[in-house]
């Protein structure tokens, strides 16, 4: 009996069945440190004009500050003034820099992260990168056994049918009616922000809310879940509200451990306390254990099992990625 088989026995009653991924800029900076294929660096908000020079260059031509702000910030302060010329130029610019973005050649740690996940697992974004479909789109396995995908701030690839509320990649159909998938809004001034005014984006956050009340884990990679937020925020807690003893909260960050329990000790205590802190992905439950999370925590939290770890093969290529996750699915 393989590892795959042993692990698949494992059943506990009263343990929710998904495992919930929210990703932040902090995970795209982590996968590639070094920038994408061409050199393109990952901004996150606070040093995202200094990165998109494009966009430091337009700010510094129209005598707009941008010294201790985080972009968000600074676009509400656009949005809130008659800058419209600019704020359209904003957009624009930060729509083609993250469109441009590509994946380097070899696997990353996106491709990683989504084949040691089940089809009935979630990741959800806050990034508008496109390194997510990238990464499906390169691994044919993840076509029918990837997680489900949700874009909680929009993303520069995926499109949606308002009429029918369908999604995939932009430019693509919508199965109903044959229109044109539309490109989903990226960018709304954080003091008066509504989710419901872009029907994709309200669709996305409905279904986070659905999936995080199935779920028995939630890693939350590289998100800081900042105040300037707050509609954000205040979703994640109502869809974090309903208290589980059996779940916990993974946090990746590389943020001092103290600051991130300060951050987010309003979620890790309506799920008991069980909580674990990493400063990178390989330290997690989901490199040390892919494909088999929840029943590799039953065996060790609930079971009292001691559990050895067993992680994508070291220096993996996409063929070897493929076949290796192939023996993960065959045994379900």
């Amino acid at each position: 009996m393989t590892w795959c088989d042993v692990f698949n026995e494992v059943q506990q009653p009263g343990v929710g069945n998904l495992h919930v991924v929210i990703l932040g800029a902090g995970c795209s900076r982590a996968a590639l440190p070094d920038g994408d294929a061409n050199g393109l660096c990952l901004p996150l908000m606070q040093d995202f004009v200094q990165t998109v020079t494009p966009l430091r260059d337009l700010l510094e031509k129209n005598g707009i500050s941008f010294e201790k702000l985080n972009f968000e910030e600074i676009y509400s302060d656009l949005a809130e003034t008659d800058s419209r010329e600019v704020l359209e130029a904003a957009e624009t610019i930060i729509y083609d820099y993250f469109a441009s973005l590509v994946l380097p050649d070899q696997p990353t740690l996106y491709d990683h992260l989504l084949v040691s996940l089940r089809k009935k697992d979630v990741v959800a974004t806050f990034n508008w990168d496109p390194f997510l479909i990238q990464a499906v789109n390169r691994n044919p396995i993840l076509y029918t056994s990837g997680p489900q995908l949700i874009f909680l701030h929009g993303n520069v690839m995926a499109g949606f049918c308002a009429k029918h509320s369908n999604q995939g990649p932009v430019g693509n159909s919508c199965l109903v009616c044959g229109d044109a998938l539309k490109k989903s809004k990226l960018l709304y001034p954080i003091r008066r922000k509504n989710y419901d005014d872009d029907p994709l984006i309200a669709a996305s956050w409905k279904q986070l809310r659905s999936d995080l009340a199935e779920s028995f884990m939630i890693t939350i990679f590289g998100y800081g879940a900042p105040a300037s937020d707050f509609a954000a925020v205040e979703l994640l807690k109502e869809g974090l509200g309903a208290h589980r003893e059996l779940n916990t909260i993974e946090i990746i960050d590389t943020k001092p451990r103290e600051q991130l329990y300060d951050t987010w000790e309003p979620f890790i205590q309506v799920h008991n306390h069980h909580y674990k802190i990493h400063a990178n992905f390989e330290q997690s439950w989901i490199a040390r254990h892919p494909g088999r999370t929840r029943e590799a925590y039953i065996r060790q939290y609930l079971n009292g099992e001691w559990l050895s770890d067993e992680r994508i093969p070291a220096g993996a290529g996409f063929s070897d990625l493929q076949r290796w996750a192939s023996r993960l699915i065959e045994s379900e």
